[in-house]
């Protein structure tokens, strides 16, 4: 790409009922993504965390696509500026990843096409990945001489050998959602074009659940690869000596006992 001005990619923000639909609009460029977008998925994140009328959240792409990462004008216009300037991105691309990832509600991903370099650290950073059966993978930095960034190399190696790993950075070539089901990485399949029906399906359902442990679930999970295991037996039981005391395991208590449904949203 030669052109002097970065095209655009707009966050199309949406609901239905309780759940947040964040879409990523940017036809030209496959929705690349740079700092505008990282500071308004932020600000949407950090919104919904504390907004009781949001209960789960989807992140896609419009377009057939989910996100091809970084703009390539503005990353190559970012070389002629200075290096604190070009620090303001990758800034901005980081408060982004922590966001998504300290939210206190589940965010699923729903990943039609592909999604390639910070565009896959935006994927891997939610808590699921609803994938169509066509999309791909890619680790793509090394092949315009970069390294990864939004945490992309902790998100793969949380996850998969060390192997594949080191291949999908060194060769920078895709992988189909297919091998990363197989690794776990991948939650679902479904067929092309239905990516972000069943991930609404998906949100819905953890919708109904109890938003207080499930925010207590998340940042368990995310704190279990960091923490000695006395720090996590503590955090968990933190967790659950609160939670015993709450409404939500007074309304699922009863609900086992009384074998009905449990109503977590009264």
């Amino acid at each position: 790409m030669t052109t002097a001005t970065a095209p655009v990619t707009e966050i199309r923000v949406g609901r239905e009922g309780d759940v947040l639909i964040l879409s990523l609009d940017g036809p030209r460029t496959r929705n690349s993504i740079s700092r505008p977008v990282y500071e308004t998925i932020r600000a949407q994140m950090l919104d919904a965390s504390e907004n009781s009328d949001i209960r789960a959240i989807v992140v896609t792409g419009l377009h057939g696509f989910f996100s091809s990462g970084g703009n390539i004008v503005n990353l190559q216009k970012s070389a002629q500026g200075s290096m604190a300037e070009a620090a303001l991105g990758t800034d901005a691309l980081n408060t982004m990843i922590l966001a998504i990832r300290n939210c206190r509600k589940p965010v699923i991903a729903a990943v039609e096409g592909g999604a390639a370099g910070a565009g896959l650290s935006l994927a891997l950073s939610c808590d699921m990945i609803v994938a169509a059966e066509n999309a791909k993978f890619t680790a793509a930095y090394v092949k315009i001489g970069l390294s990864p960034d939004g945490g992309l190399t902790h998100f793969l190696c949380d996850g998969l050998p060390r192997q594949l790993v080191t291949e999908m950075c060194l060769t920078g070539e895709p992988v189909d959602a297919a091998r990363l089901h197989s690794c776990g990485i991948v939650n679902r399949i479904v067929p092309a074009d239905g990516a972000l029906a069943a991930a609404k399906g998906l949100a819905a359902k953890l919708a109904n659940g109890p938003m207080n442990a499930m925010a207590v679930i998340k940042a368990e999970i995310g704190a279990a690869s960091c923490n000695e295991l006395a720090t996590q037996l503590d955090l968990e039981a933190r967790g659950i000596n609160t939670a015993r005391f709450g409404k939500e395991a007074a309304e699922g208590l009863a609900a086992f006992l009384e074998k009905r449904k449990p109503d977590f949203r009264r």
